[in-house]
């Protein structure tokens, strides 16, 4: 795991796109500060720029960073979610424009999967992660789902978990405004 998280750091570092394992179903993957990156996943997936895109981060304290106000039942929904969840928050900052949605929005999901939390520990910031497939067609609930365009479109694929057969699904997605008020998503 360990050198294929090096590889990766390599490739983002230098504005690339992975295809990656994460805490739900495989992702295309890119420094989420670098508009360039975000702009090509988006040509990748064939997907409206004006569909946002989410980031993993590596721990919660460090949604400071990246949310103007950050809504403790935020933190309390993240305490008792069972499975992986994204929140949208109102007010982020500190990442590419193309990112951000309605009101500035930006939705994050603290991973605790071990490779992409090592991932986004080391990257130092946030890690764009949308599924693995284009726009319109399904998402890849294996890494044996994902499409040759995507996999050809990529800079470097991730060796470690691609022969699990283990069946994921997406996230949660829960939009929460800094009033309080949340609405689920999916």
């Amino acid at each position: 795991m360990d050198e294929e998280i090096k590889k990766c750091l390599e490739v983002l570092r230098k504005g690339g796109l992975i295809l990656y394992p994460t805490d739900t179903i495989w992702g295309v993957g890119c420094d989420a500060t670098n508009a360039a990156a975000v702009k090509r996943v988006y040509a990748l997936k064939q997907r409206d720029d004006n569909k946002a895109l989410i980031v993993l981060l590596d721990s919660a304290e460090h949604l400071d960073h990246y949310v103007v106000d950050v809504p403790y039942m935020a933190r309390e929904l993240m305490d008792v979610a069972v499975k992986p969840l994204t929140i949208i928050y109102d007010g982020a900052f500190n990442v590419a424009p193309c990112l951000l949605g309605e009101n500035d929005s930006l939705g994050i999901r603290v991973t605790q999967e071990p490779f992409t939390h090592k991932l986004c520990q080391l990257l130092g910031r946030p890690l764009v992660s949308t599924s693995a497939n284009v726009s319109g067609q399904p998402s890849p609930a294996s890494f044996a789902q994902v499409s040759d365009v995507i996999k050809d479109g990529v800079d470097y694929v991730v060796n470690y978990r691609q022969d699990e057969e283990t069946q994921h699904a997406a996230s949660n997605i829960i939009k929460l405004s800094s009033d309080g008020t949340f609405k689920i998503i999916r």
